[in-house]
């Protein structure tokens, strides 16, 4: 699956959710089962968590840190110059490619 492509089954994703309060609460107690169930092949055992904003809460997102990088790729990819090395997998930009 492409990034473009994992982009549109997210954004399917929410808007499912926004309009099914059934659906919202399968995505929010099992998100694993409903990506799997759009269509993402995620591997096993991974750990999938939905958190919700609300009017006056917006969630941050710290993805792990790569330990593999040299400083000076970690420069960029925290720079936001290099998204190949991307840790993260979010809505957050359009860099996620995992």
């Amino acid at each position: 699956m492409t990034a473009g492509e994992r982009d549109a089954v997210i954004s399917a994703i929410i808007a499912k959710a926004w309009g099914s309060e059934t659906y919202r609460a399968r995505l929010l107690a099992d998100p694993v089962a409903v990506l799997r169930g759009e269509g993402m092949d995620l591997p096993a055992g991974i750990a999938i968590r939905v958190v919700e904003d609300t009017t006056g809460t917006r969630t941050l997102v710290l993805p792990a840190k790569p330990v593999d990088l040299t400083e000076e790729e970690l420069g960029r990819v925290v720079g936001g110059a290099d998204p190949s090395h991307c840790a993260n997998w979010c809505l957050c930009c359009a860099n996620c490619a995992i």
